[in-house]
């Protein structure tokens, strides 16, 4: 299945528009928005099982704007993605986090952060060590499995 057949061409408009309300560019950090066509590309690409929350969200961003997201001026997107968002529900968490994994894959986006835009393996990545008491209440709940 294309890309293209995941979404109509008001749905992609949208998702285009929440992305960049939901993470614009910042000049500051030299970083695209969430709106950038190679990250919206990337989404499209890569929406497989998720694609039918995506639309979901979509329609339902849809309705609380009141028209198609994309056609409302910056004020009226943040209003009706506030809205959308206290809703909540399964269909926002996943459109929320198709465009979170979308963007922090973007190699400018990772660079912006201080790594190198590469795959984790072979040479690795080196974790700092953090406060490891704070898997105790982890440590100290009963196993959550049947024993063999």
């Amino acid at each position: 299945m294309s890309a293209d057949s995941f979404l109509t061409p008001a749905q992609r408009d949208d998702l285009c528009a929440i992305a960049g309300v939901m993470i614009p560019a910042s000049a500051e950090f030299a970083v695209p928005g969430a709106d950038d066509p190679a990250i919206q590309a990337d989404m499209l690409a890569t929406l497989g099982r998720d694609a039918g929350a995506v639309r979901e969200a979509l329609d339902a961003l849809a309705r609380c704007a009141g028209q198609p997201f994309a056609g409302l001026d910056l004020a009226r997107r943040e209003a009706a993605a506030g809205e959308w968002r206290a809703r909540g529900g399964a269909a926002v968490e996943t459109l929320t986090r198709v465009v979170l994994q979308c963007y922090y894959r973007d190699d400018r986006v990772v660079r912006s952060l201080g790594l190198e835009p590469r795959a984790p393996y072979p040479q690795g990545h080196v974790l700092e060590d953090g406060d490891w008491s704070l898997l105790d209440p982890v440590r100290a709940r009963p196993p959550m499995w049947r024993p063999t």
